[in-house]
């Protein structure tokens, strides 16, 4: 047998064994609704923006909330930074981001669907005066990655929302 040929098998064998556990790549949730408006998400935070992404190809992000089926109201949307260390002459040497997002879901008609829930990410990072302005584009990476994940998770609990 080929080097190129065992190769060849070797990969069949590794599809074959993946396809027969049932593993399957993350996508987009079913969502129970075919229209959503987004209110009361702070604009200047990139949540609203990662949502609207992250759904589904069959839903719309709709700006009248009387075009939508569901509305999904922030009742908070904040980002918080905090020293977490710092030396004995008080130079910051660690902070904690934190973003926290409190939503509830209703029809349009204002029947509830979803209680107001809430998903907060913190990720801390070491922080240098000397370094400022990587430090600050280090700092601005992590705020888009904690809005997408916290976008993926609102989404995830949509899905199991009551169809409207």
């Amino acid at each position: 047998m080929t080097r190129l040929s065992r190769r060849r098998l070797g990969v069949l064998l590794l599809a074959a064994t993946v396809g027969g556990c049932g593993f399957q790549l993350r996508r987009a949730p079913d969502l129970p609704f075919r229209s959503v408006t987004l209110v009361g998400f702070n604009e200047s935070h990139g949540t609203a923006r990662e949502l609207r992404r992250a759904m589904p190809a069959g839903v719309a992000v709709v700006d009248d909330p009387r075009q939508a089926e569901v509305v999904l109201e922030a009742l908070a949307d904040e980002r918080r930074r905090t020293a977490s260390a710092s030396t004995a002459a008080g130079q910051v040497r660690e902070v904690v981001l934190v973003s926290r997002v409190v939503y509830r879901l209703s029809t349009r008609a204002g029947q509830p669907l979803l209680g107001p829930t809430e998903v907060a990410l913190s990720r801390p990072m070491s922080y240098s005066e000397t370094a400022a302005l990587p430090k600050a584009q280090e700092e601005q990476v992590l705020w888009q990655a904690m809005e997408a994940d916290i976008a993926l998770q609102v989404l995830r609990r949509l899905a199991a929302a009551p169809k409207t």
